[in-house]
């Protein structure tokens, strides 16, 4: 098993207070918590086992173990009332609580939590897990310091980042492996935590999803699609979202050059579900951006946002992180060209982000160009971007 860069940050967070792991299914959550409870001696409790429900509700925990971990425990209705308790009466205990959703939202209301515990985010596995690139923090990224390994990325791009399917190295088991992924996804997770009838139509959302990736959300031709009301496929989408299955991205610019505000564009968690390489490659580095954004936050306690940019005009910039709330890089991906991509250069010369990246999967010549005013504008392979993230 390859291993993740959060491990030594859980670790030192559980010295201090309760740690909270939320991510998607089958990323790699029970293993980092398991292993825990062997180092540690402690004792796991999982909330989809039928004994292990009982000995959470009764409180019959081992008193012995030096760490308690529990897993999917929001699919519990007290969950949080049991972790105000468990934080205020064993507050000496390590306490690590994983999920497969984002226990943030599954948590609002009742009892708080504040205070008591760090939230950290797991992601599939990233470029740089994968092929061992060190990485020390954020702030030095818009230098692109560390160059990347000479790899071969396609399996990582093509398998996904997800443990079980890139690590059996098989384009058949990764697509079985997918299948059924789908199949739990909707039939488990969703019917476990919320209250929908239609399964079967929902599970055709999940799928239409797929031939979406990168482009804007139309709720309202979901719903022509599926031919469900308008509420229920934005009901719908909002689940899958809370389940760490899709995620949104949301537009950014200033009135004055017309750019579009509420318009979001759709990424899965699981970028190999997308049905053309160029939107399978957008959607990777998507997902190693907001694995950035997590990181910034549960890690090194700084802000970072995660947008994209599109002109009523026409132009269209993939990606910005926004750094106080002001443009740090913007970033356009391509498969293969080399020549930089006008939008790029129209939202440099009027936002004058820090970086001008375009990054490019085949071919890629990399090469710094002319500056922009005080925007450097560089063109570089897509393993250079993501061998300086986390």
């Amino acid at each position: 098993m390859l291993a993740r860069r959060l491990e030594a940050h859980l670790d030192q967070d559980l010295t201090k207070k309760m740690v909270i792991l939320s991510g998607p299914r089958q990323c790699g959550k029970t293993t980092l918590a398991r292993e825990r409870v062997r180092s540690l001696g402690g004792a796991y409790y999982s909330w989809d086992k039928h004994a292990d429900r009982l000995t959470i509700q009764n409180r019959d925990l081992d008193h012995g173990a030096k760490l308690w971990a529990f897993d999917e425990l929001h699919k519990y209705r007290k969950w949080r009332a049991l972790l105000k308790e468990l934080a205020d009466t064993e507050g000496q205990r390590p306490i690590l609580v994983t999920g497969s959703a984002k226990l943030e939202l599954y948590g609002r209301g009742g009892d708080s939590l504040q205070g008591r515990y760090f939230p950290h985010h797991l992601h599939p596995l990233t470029y740089g897990e994968v092929y061992g690139v060190p990485f020390a923090e954020l702030d030095q990224l818009a230098l692109l310091p560390n160059a990347p390994p000479d790899v071969d990325m396609l399996p990582l791009l093509e398998l996904g980042g997800f443990p079980e399917p890139l690590l059996s190295g098989s384009a058949r088991s990764a697509a079985r492996w997918r299948l059924a992924y789908a199949e739990r996804v909707v039939r488990e997770e969703v019917t476990s935590l919320e209250q929908v009838r239609d399964i079967d139509r929902m599970e055709l959302l999940y799928d239409r999803l797929a031939d979406l990736a990168g482009g804007v959300l139309s709720i309202n031709a979901l719903r022509e699609d599926l031919e469900v009301a308008f509420d229920t496929v934005q009901s719908w989408v909002g689940i899958l979202e809370r389940l760490d299955t899709i995620f949104r991205i949301s537009p950014f610019g200033p009135p004055r050059i017309k750019s579009i505000k509420k318009e979001q564009k759709v990424y899965h968690w699981d970028w190999a579900r997308c049905t053309t390489p160029g939107a399978r490659l957008e959607n990777m580095v998507a997902l190693h951006l907001l694995r950035a954004v997590d990181w910034a936050k549960d890690i090194e306690g700084k802000k970072l946002q995660l947008r994209y940019f599109r002109t009523r005009t026409g132009h269209e910039v993939d990606f910005i992180l926004l750094r106080g709330n002001k443009p740090w890089i913007a970033i356009e991906v391509k498969t293969s060209e080399n020549d930089l991509s006008p939008s790029l250069r129209y939202f440099s010369e009027r936002l004058k982000p820090t970086l001008a990246l375009q990054v490019v999967l085949n071919g890629a010549r990399e090469r710094r160009l002319e500056n922009i005013g005080a925007t450097e504008v560089r063109v570089a392979s897509v393993a250079r971007l993501l061998a300086n993230l986390p």
